[in-house]
């Protein structure tokens, strides 16, 4: 289970509603997996048999022609007398007895493999779509802690790569497995009956083939694991490189990067051909196993047949058993690496799946109804680790309405007051209400569909920009979206664009300007038309243009709305209500604009360094 020590930290002492913390999920067992497809997994056992009777058949038409139409002068084992009235009557009729067996032998082994194989990729591929779909949702879920520290590539490895390794073995080893395993009991059966000495000389190489086979399975199950690791940190590589190209271009560290991935790719390939080496030794050593095992059939056979202890039909019958009983030990020894990579993946998905979230809905949570947008921190306190306070003990209400910014130097704890108030992260201490409710009282989908965000880095989907727009509310009509956009001064460029609202954004909203993106951002926001909005940075790294537009947008959507901003260019808080001046996690100070320069503290240092010569009015 993933551990929780890099979790966000959890005080006791909270006066609030209990915070949930990581405890381990009902597991999800391989019986639940299957348990919607039983009715096909049924059917698939049906075929199973018909495979399993099928392969103990077939030596059975040559057997009686040997023993029935050449009339070999060992002592028989065949079917009783009484079979012979009825079946034939002179050794043509056995002929035609055993081709027409071959036949029907031959139809029920293509009808039950053909069924088999169907259905085990049938099972296979809906078992594949519900894992997936499950891990999925469970890692959206998840709270903001547990993505800060995974790496998004080893997230995607476990969602594509290892739920692929679990349909693999179920399309070719689950149903095989139980073939092979009836097969095996089956001919051990029918040999017994025939000549029991012989059926275990026959089989007295099964311990030894069997304890190799185990020894392999394990090491190299441990060995799939790393590789598994390797893989995973190769997928991180590219795609922690491929999502910010920008900055590796701009920093001229193509040959940087490459070498990075050329140092985990070769990591990962010593750790492949490691495993490999395990996998190549298995196979030798069962085939020679099995040849020891051949040897010793054909030396006693031979001996028991020529002193008329064995029918030749018999011996031929063990010969082709034999054949056909190591075959399915070879097929379980192939599977290994299979199994080993389907049981690696299961465990990888499990340890996300066990992972619970550490921000949820408490029993009795509320839905979020005609809020009027009153916001209050009372004592709330925060860190992610212990010895790493990042809000001590934090104090302060927002009444409806009201436009609040939050202002202080670099990592004091601005941005993390509107994850706090978004329920991105629990308190550790404290509570933050809206209207007079701990927000831990809410169920958390429903606090955030009252909550609208403009960040510094919007981030913008591939797709159209209508869409990209409606993000927040797919529902909206057309018209709702164009007006939106205007509201947002992003109709200027909009209509500039090849097909307008139609035209596709490159990923990330890369092919926009950052001016465009906020925009697009505000209007997003403004569709939304929710009482409480969360502004960080919005105007950060535009130019001068950009930025008379993204003020002018803001200024049309803050409007009747209470209002978050943290900012680090005072320029865009001047009429705020009320300036919240944070510092090492405490507010240090409050007030409006003009009150704040007058206190000559620290928020009017920031302003001068800021405009430094210029007007303080």
């Amino acid at each position: 289970m993933e551990s929780d020590s890099g979790s966000v930290y959890k005080d006791t002492r909270s006066g609030g509603p209990a915070v949930s913390s990581l405890r381990p999920r009902k597991r999800l067992t391989i019986r639940r997996l299957l348990k919607p497809h039983a009715f096909s997994l049924g059917l698939g056992f049906l075929a199973v048999l018909g495979e399993a009777i099928a392969n103990l058949l077939q030596p059975w038409p040559l057997k009686i022609v040997l023993d029935e139409v050449f009339r070999s002068n060992a002592a028989k084992t065949g079917p009783p007398q009484f079979v012979h009235h009825f079946l034939w009557a002179d050794k043509l009729s056995m002929v035609k007895f055993a081709c027409l067996a071959v036949i029907v032998i031959a139809l029920l082994d293509a009808v039950s493999t053909y069924a088999e194989k169907y259905l085990t990729t049938r099972v296979g591929q809906w078992v594949t779509y519900d894992l997936r779909r499950t891990l999925y949702a469970h890692i959206q879920r998840l709270s903001l802690a547990f993505h800060d520290q995974k790496r998004t590539g080893d997230l995607i490895s476990r969602v594509i790569s290892d739920v692929d390794d679990i349909q693999s073995f179920i399309n070719s080893g689950l149903l095989s497995s139980f073939i092979n395993v009836i097969t095996l009991v089956g001919m051990v059966c029918v040999m017994l009956w025939i000549n029991w000495r012989f059926t275990l000389i026959a089989l007295s190489i099964a311990p030894v083939l069997f304890i190799v086979v185990y020894t392999y399975t394990r090491r190299i199950k441990n060995a799939t694991r790393k590789v598994r690791k390797k893989e995973s940190e190769v997928v991180s590589v590219v795609e922690e490189v491929l999502s910010s190209i920008r900055v590796v271009k701009a920093f001229a560290r193509e040959r940087y990067e490459q070498v990075r991935l050329e140092e985990a790719s070769l990591e990962e390939v010593e750790s492949a051909l490691r495993a490999r080496s395990l996998k190549a030794r298995l196979m030798p050593l069962v085939d020679l196993i099995v040849a020891v095992g051949t040897c010793l059939v054909l030396w006693f056979g031979a001996r028991l047949t020529l002193s008329g202890a064995l029918s030749v039909g018999s011996m031929v019958l063990f010969v082709q058993y034999l054949s056909k009983m190591y075959k399915p030990m070879q097929e379980l020894s192939k599977m290994t690496d299979t199994y080993s990579k389907a049981a690696v993946g299961y465990e990888r998905i499990q340890e996300i799946l066990q992972t619970d979230n550490q921000v949820r809905d408490l029993k009795g949570a509320k839905l979020v109804k005609n809020i009027k947008g009153k916001i209050e921190f009372e004592n709330v306190s925060f860190s992610y680790s212990p010895d790493q306070p990042i809000i001590k003990d934090m104090t302060f209400c927002i009444e409806p309405g009201q436009v609040a910014a939050v202002v202080g130097p670099t990592g004091v704890g601005k941005t993390t007051i509107i994850s706090l108030v978004s329920r991105f992260y629990d308190p550790v201490c404290g509570a933050v209400k809206i209207d007079g409710t701990d927000i831990r009282r809410f169920k958390q989908q429903s606090l955030r569909q009252h909550l609208s965000y403009v960040l510094q880095e919007n981030v913008l989907f591939h797709g159209p920009l209508w869409q990209n727009i409606a993000y927040g509310k797919p529902e909206a009509a057309r018209s709702e979206i164009v007006r939106a956009a205007e509201l947002a001064n992003a109709m200027e460029f909009i209509e500039k664009l090849p097909q307008g609202f139609d035209t596709v954004v490159g990923e990330r909203g890369m092919t926009l300007s950052g001016g465009q993106r906020q925009r697009i951002a505000i209007a997003r926001a403004i569709i939304r038309n929710t009482p409480i909005l969360l502004l960080d940075e919005p105007t950060s790294g535009l130019d001068s243009a950009s930025e008379k537009l993204v003020f002018e947008a803001l200024d049309r959507l803050m409007v009747g709305k209470t209002t978050i901003v943290v900012a680090h260019r005072l320029s865009t808080i001047r009429r705020a209500n009320v300036i919240y001046v944070v510092d090492e996690g405490t507010i240090v100070e409050q007030g409006n604009h003009r009150e704040l320069l007058k206190n000559h503290g620290l928020y009017a240092q920031l302003y001068n360094l800021q405009f430094k010569g210029g007007s303080a009015a």
